[in-house]
């Protein structure tokens, strides 16, 4: 028996949507950024005064495949004011990966987590395995090394530990060395080039240093020093003093490969124009690279 057209196009809809639905939460690696092994995401936080649903729309936008999401970004439509976190149940959860999904975007990491206490840092991990991503952004607690190192083993995530300006226990390369040079290759950085050059370190020898353990990146560049101000503010990219060509011959001569998280803090509200122009730089240099 034959269907009418009709009939037979809403058929073909019906199993287009199940397909969809059956792929999301598994969205298949693509095409690198320029250069073999380097992926662009969008750390969340550069959106912030919009919902996590609102950032996603933001992010396909720009063309970008992959998202870090920061523990407490709101989620907005129908989850209104719950956050992104721990706290989601399981159907929002899958819910999440699949809105996500839909719109050519993976969550591939969370962050940055920082907490004192013990007992939270069980159930992140075992949310970031739920969620499928590849690594935790954090700050451990000195203290704590043992009990994050059997967690990135037990969850099989990787550890991108975050340097926050002083007084960090992570402000500088070498307090993060310390820590891990003689523990699970699991555990490494994300860098934040911008925060090492506000805190007058060479952002380029920070790099240097950590080879081998560069996890992911918050990239950016900043603005010059301004007498009197003492935060550089965030520029497009080349526009500022962090020598973006240089920061990309360092990590190709490493051989890095990973995330490059684009946390813009600057135009807030309307970010995405300048963010635009930073990818579009990003890719003509990685091609060369």
């Amino acid at each position: 028996m034959c269907l009418p057209l009709g009939a037979l196009r809403r058929w073909m809809a019906c199993c287009l949507v199940g397909l969809l639905v059956l792929c999301a939460g598994n969205v298949p690696l693509q095409a690198d950024d320029g250069h073999k092994g380097w992926k662009l995401a969008v750390q969340s936080y550069t959106f912030h005064k919009f919902s996590l649903v609102e950032t996603l729309d933001k992010v396909q936008q720009l063309g970008v495949r992959y998202i870090e999401v920061y523990p407490g970004h709101r989620l907005g439509g129908e989850w209104g004011d719950q956050v992104f976190g721990p706290g989601m149940d399981a159907a929002t959860q899958r819910a999440v990966r699949r809105l996500a999904a839909s719109k050519g975007i993976r969550i591939v990491g969370t962050g940055v987590f920082v907490s004192d206490n013990k007992e939270d840092w069980e159930p992140l991990f075992r949310f970031a395995r739920d969620m499928k991503m590849e690594y935790v952004t954090c700050e451990p607690p000195l203290s704590m090394w043992d009990e994050v190192e059997a967690l990135a083993t037990r969850y099989k995530l990787k550890v991108a530990v975050h340097n926050h300006p002083h007084p960090s226990d992570y402000w500088k390369p070498q307090l993060l060395l310390d820590a891990i040079s003689s523990r699970s290759q699991r555990l490494g950085a994300c860098c934040d080039v911008g925060h090492w050059r506000r805190e007058g370190l060479d952002h380029l020898q920070c790099l240097r240093q950590l080879k081998g353990r560069i996890v992911s990146l918050h990239f950016k560049d900043i603005e010059a020093p301004k007498a009197g101000k003492e935060w550089q503010d965030d520029v497009i990219w080349g526009q500022g003093v962090l020598q973006v060509p240089a920061m990309l011959d360092e990590l190709s001569a490493q051989g890095f490969k990973g995330y490059f998280a684009i946390e813009y803090e600057a135009n807030w509200d309307n970010s995405l124009p300048d963010i635009m122009q930073c990818i579009s730089y990003f890719r003509k240099l990685a091609k060369g690279r």
